[in-house]
């Protein structure tokens, strides 16, 4: 028997603000937040005591009046920009935003030149290289197919 589970909301009920826009507001910033721990789940989806922490923290400021760029800018000034899950794209964070494009230039490039390698290129039934036949060759050939 198979089981597929979703990743379930890691929230305890004591961690659940009263007002739901609120509690909206919270969720939806605290999935912008990575753990630390776990590192590519969001604290919204993360057990770790950490993530808890950090969900209790993002109540805490948004209940205190913090707009939605003060809380994310009060746990950045304090975890870095690496609890973004997100980073904003920035001089220093370039080559994370441009590497998945570097690596399909990459890979593509290495097809084309391997296809390129492989033209004109061909190989007998035990893996050998056969060079193309010369004039006087095909020549000879054409005779013993005709039977000229």
């Amino acid at each position: 028997m198979i089981i597929y589970t979703t990743g379930a909301v890691a929230l305890d009920p004591g961690e659940i603000l009263d007002n739901p826009e609120l509690e909206l507001r919270a969720r939806n910033l605290s999935a912008e937040l990575r753990c630390l721990v776990c590192q590519n789940q969001s604290i919204v989806d993360s057990n770790a005591p950490l993530a808890r922490d950090l969900r209790l923290l993002v109540r805490e400021r948004i209940t205190m009046g913090d707009s939605d760029v003060e809380v994310i800018k009060y746990i950045v000034d304090r975890y870095g920009e690496f609890i973004l899950l997100r980073p904003p794209l920035g001089w220093h964070t370039l080559f994370l935003w441009l590497s998945p494009l570097l690596f399909l230039a990459f890979g593509l490039s290495l097809a084309y030149f391997a296809s390129k390698q492989q033209k004109g290129l061909q190989i007998t039934a035990d893996g050998q290289n056969l060079e193309p036949l010369t004039d006087t060759e095909q020549q000879r050939l054409k005779r013993m197919l005709n039977f000229d």
